[in-house]
């Protein structure tokens, strides 16, 4: 019982972490970066103390929500190029990348016209790109990506993700997913088209 109470407590300390900051980003992307770290604190349930003991200031719970972004966006990208099949590689980053961009938009923003000179976009942005294009070489030397695919293509459709409806997550979501896999579809050299998401009722909130 005494070996095991140490690894018991780092677990919880754990949790607890990944509850703030999964928080965290959430009611950033949904409000910005004044939410007071009680709320945050009420909606991971977690005991402020727990919370100020983890992050003693709002700029550090911040930054580390930030990185844990980043850190997704990576492993997504580092996950679907290690795949063995490099179209089914790229259609995971496509679907998961517009879906993580669909989740937290509201927090990358207001974070990058915070702090504009926080993080070396650059220097992530181009990492992605290496690894993209590697694997979409990949995959159209496989026969499956369509060979007038060029990278730019898929710039444009996470740049299109970002026009989705900001003010109604599960809309932004739902047509996130939908975006994505018309994307795939559009993207495959060749075979029968797989199936779509549930359509996203976006109508409505064009014409607001």
């Amino acid at each position: 019982m005494d070996d095991r109470l140490p690894q018991m407590l780092r677990s919880d300390a754990r949790d607890n972490r990944d509850r703030v900051l999964e928080a965290a980003r959430q009611l950033f992307s949904e409000r910005g970066l004044g939410v007071p770290m009680r709320e945050i604190a009420r909606r991971a349930e977690v005991g402020p103390a727990t919370l100020y003991r983890r992050f003693p200031t709002k700029q550090a719970l911040v930054d580390e929500a930030f990185t844990d972004e980043l850190d997704a966006c990576s492993g997504i990208v580092r996950d679907g190029c290690a795949d063995p099949d490099p179209w089914r590689g790229l259609c995971t980053v496509i679907r998961e990348i517009a879906e993580l961009n669909a989740r937290n938009q509201g927090f990358v923003d207001a974070f990058a016209s915070s702090y504009p000179g926080a993080v070396d976009f650059g220097a992530h942005r181009a990492s992605m790109l290496r690894a993209l294009t590697g694997l979409t070489r990949r995959a159209q030397q496989a026969g499956a990506l369509r060979p007038d695919f060029v990278l730019d293509d898929l710039i444009l459709v996470f740049m299109a993700g970002r026009g989705l409806p900001v003010d109604a997550p599960d809309i932004r979501v739902a047509a996130a997913r939908r975006l994505a896999a018309l994307a795939v579809e559009a993207f495959r050299a060749s075979g029968p088209p797989g199936p779509l998401p549930p359509p996203a009722r976006v109508l409505g909130e064009v014409l607001r």
